[in-house]
């Protein structure tokens, strides 16, 4: 994991946690100014650590489970009359409990020892974000895609996508179908692409868009690693979604057709939603990767094929004109 990471997600996770133990602090400061009894019971409580330890210790070995068995029932009976305080006074029956944003590990990042799982999805949410600045793709929205470039029956074809498009981007769960955008350069893939992850951002949704080839590189830069590392790879097969933009421009090779299988077939297993960009038809994606990976692709996923001429060129020669 890389240490800059690392040490981000604990500085989120102590902010967290100090964040949590001043608001637990106020609300006692209120209680006790405003209900003096609970303040009480409250310090009660706090010496029943004491307690314990002197019938420990003057019991001599003597057995004194029933004595302690004594205190924590006064204890819970101590708690029951606090609450009920709480409640006689307007306020909820837990308002004086400690509300971390992770009530497993209280914040810390570790149980036992181990890290949480709150601490793994912070770590993977901070690399997801530090991925998508360094890729060459700026986010898009449905705002600035215009249907003006295309004609006819191209036109009709492409506002059905982009209506199913934005309602896919509205309604998106980590249940959410996958997708491939095929279809000739030029023609707004990409830009459609990025919109929905612009949306599924706003969400709070982890996403990772990038080239097919730039994130294969850093699959196979961690597998040829001297630590060998999958961390790349369990990240993009466990992301939100996953966009793989230009896929078939990466180089031909037997790991980067096997990461590509692995990446799909894993999300596929996990119902994890994966929106594919090609220039390639189906024939060319059998022909290329094979039937294992193209049938997935082409019987799975819902295709939309972007119909029309090429956008910047049509851009080009307006401007010239």
């Amino acid at each position: 994991m890389d240490s800059e990471i690392f040490d981000k997600a604990h500085a989120i996770l102590s902010q967290r946690r100090a964040k949590a133990i001043a608001e637990n602090d106020r609300r006692i400061a209120e209680i006790n100014e405003k209900i003096p009894e609970i303040k009480e019971i409250n310090d009660a409580l706090y010496n029943t650590g004491k307690e314990l330890i002197r019938i420990i210790s003057e019991a001599k070995g003597a057995d004194v489970s029933e004595k302690i068995e004594q205190v924590k029932r006064n204890n819970l009976g101590a708690q029951e009359v606090a609450e009920q305080l709480l409640s006689a006074n307007g306020y909820p029956s837990d308002y004086l409990d400690m509300n971390y944003s992770c009530p497993k590990c209280g914040d810390t990042g570790y149980i036992n020892g181990i890290f949480c799982d709150c601490f793994n999805r912070l770590t993977a949410k901070l690399t997801t974000e530090a991925l998508n600045q360094k890729a060459q793709l700026s986010l898009s929205s449905f705002n600035t895609f215009s249907l003006d470039f295309y004609k006819g029956g191209d036109y009709a074809a492409m506002e059905r996508i982009l209506s199913f498009t934005k309602n896919y981007a509205a309604q998106f769960s980590r249940n959410s179908e996958s997708i491939l955008i095929f279809g000739n350069t030029g023609l707004g893939k990409t830009h459609i692409s990025l919109a929905i992850a612009n949306e599924v951002l706003k969400k709070g949704y982890s996403v990772i868009y990038d080239s097919t080839m730039n994130i294969l590189r850093d699959i196979e830069k961690e597998h040829f690693s001297h630590e060998k590392s999958t961390e790349m790879l369990d990240l993009v097969c466990d992301v939100d979604l996953l966009i793989l933009d230009d896929l078939g421009t990466e180089f031909e090779s037997k790991f980067y057709n096997s990461a590509i299988y692995n990446i799909i077939n894993s999300r596929l297993v996990k119902n994890l939603p994966t929106i594919i960009n090609t220039n390639l038809d189906f024939s060319a994606i059998s022909a290329r990767y094979g039937g294992k990976i193209a049938s997935r692709i082409i019987t799975i996923y819902n295709c939309l094929e972007f119909k029309g001429d090429d956008i910047r060129l049509q851009k080009k020669q307006k401007s010239m004109q």
